[in-house]
């Protein structure tokens, strides 16, 4: 069996820089390919002092796109061995991609091959591991110095390997393991473990920090999309991952809840949506002299009672912008276009002429209330319920006085209660939010049978 055993260095994004292969028999290297590569981007300064590589050393150095078919020919028939080899061999897959072209080989990792054969060891980086064992790596951080360390690490695990007649190397090759597909750090028996059920799962670093929180209806095939996505924040996240834990919640709408919820109490590193806790700007409604109802978005001190809450302008004009274009309604009255006598959108047919005088205003008026209907509560009081998390439950949210409460789960005997009470006994209290009532307006829309009315006796909010 030969192995290309595979370093690069990159622009601190997805560009390669440089790239080094020693094609490897088990006991020799048989074949070597290093070459810097013009990344077709600036390499930032922080970057150059981890690597030496400069801007000016790659400026006359060959693309990618002039080296691929020896980097393809030199790993063919070879199975593509790197320490965390998920990176490298993303990174040389992309660039493949960009080309129009697929690139697929066997993989193993040298760092879950050493956690596997080598336990014990304080870290798995390749430095503190080359220092453990007594191996020089000429070159730190640089593609060949970094392979060549990485071949004489390869052949001692191979010969420890090889005293159980390869047992690890072989199993890693096993095309039903996820050996190759996991993250370095990531123990097998973690992903073993998870449930193919809706739920929320928590990527947790080494030092024991959250560092992503996601919603799935099958956990464990949405943890599998994050292995395989080849985006820049996924690989790093991936790489930085060395535990998974879940919570199973029964319902995709419970798993949503709790994901928005869990994403504004821990702020993961890696989750960008929906970690902004102050809503500055609101959604609002008024008439003018003609009768007119206009929608428009202000900041929330000079709103009485805003029917949405935006985190910023952008986000409250996008929002417009498609309820006017879901309901019909005029650019000028919900200030999209602004200081004009009639909307473009007439030109185009997409507005009825309300800002010609062509369309009625009680005809207009009637839509921007079906679209403000649309963003509220459509009662004060009720639940909204789905399957719980076994077959005789069921999960729900509860929202009163117009306010959402949390939620909970209910035996399916104890549903038929038309009063708040049993839903308050069972109830997990949760903060009220807009991107709360986005996810339940939105799952109200699509499932209007989900939705029960209650009868509430005033007790105050719950928080």
């Amino acid at each position: 069996m030969k192995y290309a055993i595979v370093d690069i260095e990159t622009d601190g994004g997805v560009k390669i820089t440089e790239i080094s292969i020693f094609v490897f028999d088990g006991e020799r290297v048989i074949n070597e390919f290093t070459t810097l590569i013009n990344p077709g981007t600036f390499i930032p300064s922080y970057i150059t002092q981890l690597t030496g590589i400069t801007n000016f050393m790659v400026k006359d150095a060959p693309r990618f796109e002039e080296v691929a078919k020896q980097i393809y020919q030199t790993t063919e028939d070879c199975v593509f061995v790197a320490h965390n080899v998920n990176f490298d061999y993303g990174i040389i897959g992309k660039e493949f991609k960009s080309l129009g072209l697929t690139y697929r080989r066997k993989k193993l990792c040298t760092v879950r091959l050493s956690r596997k054969l080598l336990p014990g060891k304080r870290s798995y980086s390749l430095g503190k591991l080359c220092i453990s064992e007594g191996i020089e790596i000429k070159a730190r951080h640089r593609a060949k110095g970094d392979a060549e360390a990485t071949v004489i690490l390869f052949k001692k695990l191979l010969d420890k390997d090889k005293l159980n007649d390869f047992e690890v190397v072989n199993s890693f090759l096993n095309p039903k393991s996820r050996e190759a597909t996991l993250p370095p750090l990531l123990p097998k028996e973690v992903f073993d473990s998870l449930p193919e059920t809706h739920g929320v799962y928590y990527f947790w670093s080494k030092d024991k920090e959250v560092i992503y929180v996601g919603k799935a209806n099958n956990i464990k095939q949405r943890v599998v999309s994050h292995f395989h996505d080849k985006k820049k924040k996924e690989i790093e996240m991936c790489l930085a991952t060395a535990n998974i834990t879940f919570t199973e919640t029964g319902s995709e709408l419970i798993a949503l809840l709790e994901e928005s919820a869990e994403i504004k109490r821990l702020f993961p590193k890696f989750n960008r949506a929906q970690r902004r806790t102050n809503a500055n700007y609101g959604l609002f409604s008024y008439k003018d002299r003609k009768g007119i109802i206009h929608l428009a978005w202000n900041n929330v001190k000079m709103i009485s009672q805003p029917l949405m809450r935006f985190y910023s302008v952008p986000q409250a004009r996008s929002f417009v912008e498609q309820l006017c274009k879901e309901f019909e309604l005029c650019p000028k009255y919900c200030h999209l276009q602004d200081n004009v006598t009639s909307c473009f959108h007439y030109q185009i047919k997409d507005c009825k002429g309300i800002c010609r005088e062509e369309e009625s205003i009680e005809s207009y008026n009637k839509r921007v209330e079906k679209a403000i209907a649309s963003v509220v509560f459509e009662t004060e009081h009720f639940i909204i319920t789905e399957q719980g998390k076994t077959e005789d439950e069921l999960s729900y949210a509860l929202v009163l006085n117009g306010v959402y409460e949390g939620y909970g789960y209910l035996k399916l005997e104890e549903q038929n209660s038309s009063s708040s009470e049993i839903y308050l006994q069972h109830l997990k209290p949760q903060k009220d939010n807009q991107d709360i009532r986005r996810i339940l307006n939105s799952h109200v829309k699509k499932n209007p049978e989900s939705l029960k009315q209650i009868e509430h006796k005033e007790l105050g909010r719950l928080f």
